[in-house]
């Protein structure tokens, strides 16, 4: 399951509604990844571009992935801008094993900052800024992949 959300995560309803949809199954582990928007250089947020028929496709080959080691996987994501100490992306793992949930996690998030179509542009001054040092070129994109 894949949400994209105008604006700031509200991590309490994400989490707890992924958690009620899942109980009733057999997993042993729930492994929740909440990355929040961190202060530095003086940013007063970030703001997101999704790409989304990309950002599809490469979440379809995780869950694929996921689904042959028996496991669920979920992320939430922001479009637009995030401020400060608010959250701009969720990802959990669901698995009947922990070591599985530990593993996919890990391997998903470094996934997800190396591959997916998402822009970052830093807010400063009511100005909404290409985050070019602390972005990653995606392979294969052509001019999507590339640094603006």
């Amino acid at each position: 399951m894949l949400e994209l959300y105008e604006g700031a995560l509200n991590v309490p309803e994400i989490i707890t509604r992924w958690y009620a949809e899942e109980a009733e199954y057999n997993y042993g582990a729930y492994i929740p990844f909440i990355g929040t928007v961190r202060e530095e250089d003086g940013i007063e947020g970030l703001s997101f571009d999704v790409y989304e028929p990309i950002l599809n496709g490469w979440f379809e080959t995780w869950q694929a992935k996921a689904e042959s080691l028996g496991a669920k996987l979920k992320m939430a994501h922001s479009r637009g801008d995030v401020l400060v100490h608010e959250s701009s992306y969720i990802a959990a793992v669901f698995s009947p094993k922990r070591r599985v949930a530990l593993e996919t996690i890990e391997k998903f998030v470094e996934d997800f900052k190396a591959s997916a179509p998402i822009w970052k542009y830093d807010l400063r001054h009511g100005e909404r800024l290409y985050a070019r040092d602390r972005s990653t070129a995606i392979s294969g994109a052509g001019i999507l992949g590339a640094k603006r």
